[in-house]
């Protein structure tokens, strides 16, 4: 009785250690799942910002003012 109380101890103790082994494991990896995640969603974001950019109809130039002509030298 003695031996299977210590059994079922063992198993206890164990079972915990295991969880709390696996989450802590699992914490980490979390982390920069998440990281990667958000990185990729500003990426996302900057990349839909420059396709926009790009689609936009250019206007076009401003025509450059009227040069006024002066003849260098008069000949009448």
């Amino acid at each position: 009785m003695v031996d299977a109380l210590w059994v079922l101890v063992g198993i206890f103790i164990g079972s915990i250690g295991g969880i709390l082994t696996i989450s802590l494991v699992t914490a980490g990896k979390f982390d920069d799942l998440q990281n990667e995640i958000q990185d990729l969603r500003n990426q996302r974001q900057l990349l839909k910002e420059e396709i926009h950019r790009l689609n936009v109809p250019k206007s076009k130039p401003t025509p450059r003012k009227k040069r006024s002509y002066r003849p260098k030298n008069k000949r009448k």
